[in-house]
């Protein structure tokens, strides 16, 4: 099984280099506090299921969070910037050719049962697997499962402007400022009209929007890390923890403590 186990794990083969479609690694940074890695790119496409950990992506105008039992579709060629919490979990890199089905842009996917027995047993296929036999089987089954994977909404559109970025920089390191948008707008050295005009063009969302998405965003990132419902709440700067349940339930139409325990790793009470 082709395993990385650190970031210059000996056992790592470069994907691009393998003449198959699929290549899988099981991955595991259990052991270090914090991943992460500088902007890079494959010649595959990426999909990266988490198991335990949180993991965020960012390409060029978006940013992924990946909770356990999600994963994350990254298209090949594509410039992607990650960080992570401890993370395991499976990456599986696929040829051009072979991911002619699959999203043409960066996504968050979620992954079924049969999606991850598919990933695990991906990984323990020899490098060079038979093109004609079994393993070919299960190279094309992975794939539809692929294909066929819903899109989750845990995707936050990145401004590129450098005074949007600025100001995005601020808020993510201090979430529970809640500011209005008139305060942010002067931050950046804009009116509010000019703002919300450079909002709404650069990221498809009106500030208010885009303002809950990373709350939800950071709530997920948090909580998949450990801390509590309350916790997550207070660090957002909600007054209540019932108006922390409802934002987030509206927006992924299940409360808070459901949609983690779903999440929560085997063997984990």
């Amino acid at each position: 099984m082709p395993t990385l186990t650190g970031l210059h794990a000996d056992e790592w083969t470069d994907p691009d280099s393998v003449a198959r479609p699929i290549m899988t690694y099981w991955a595991r940074m259990a052991d270090l506090a914090e991943v992460e890695r500088a902007p890079h790119t494959h010649q595959k496409g990426q999909i990266i299921f988490v198991q335990r950990g949180a993991l965020s992506c960012e390409v060029v105008g978006g940013l992924w969070m990946v909770p356990p039992r999600s994963a994350i579709w990254i298209p090949g060629n594509a410039v992607h910037a990650m960080k992570g919490q401890r993370i395991e979990g499976y990456a599986a890199f696929i040829s051009a050719e072979a991911s002619r089905d699959l999203p043409a842009t960066c996504c968050a996917l979620a992954v079924t049962p049969l999606l991850r027995e598919l990933l695990v047993r991906s990984a323990a296929l020899p490098v060079l697997y038979d093109e004609s036999g079994p393993d070919a089987r299960v190279v094309s089954v992975l794939l539809d499962e692929i294909a066929s994977a819903a899109i989750e909404k845990l995707h936050l559109p990145m401004p590129t402007d450098r005074r949007l970025r600025e100001v995005v920089a601020q808020m993510m390191a201090s979430p529970a400022a809640r500011g209005t948008m008139a305060s942010w707008a002067r931050q950046a050295g804009m009116s509010g009209r000019t703002f919300a005009r450079a909002i709404s063009r650069e990221t498809g969302m009106s500030f208010g929007r885009w303002r809950q998405q990373l709350s939800i965003m950071l709530a997920v990132k948090w909580m998949a890390e450990g801390s509590t419902i309350q916790q997550a709440a207070s660090d957002l700067g909600y007054e209540s923890v019932p108006s922390f349940v409802t934002m987030f339930r509206r927006a992924l139409g299940t409360p808070p403590a459901r949609y983690m325990a779903e999440r929560r790793p085997s063997g984990v009470a």
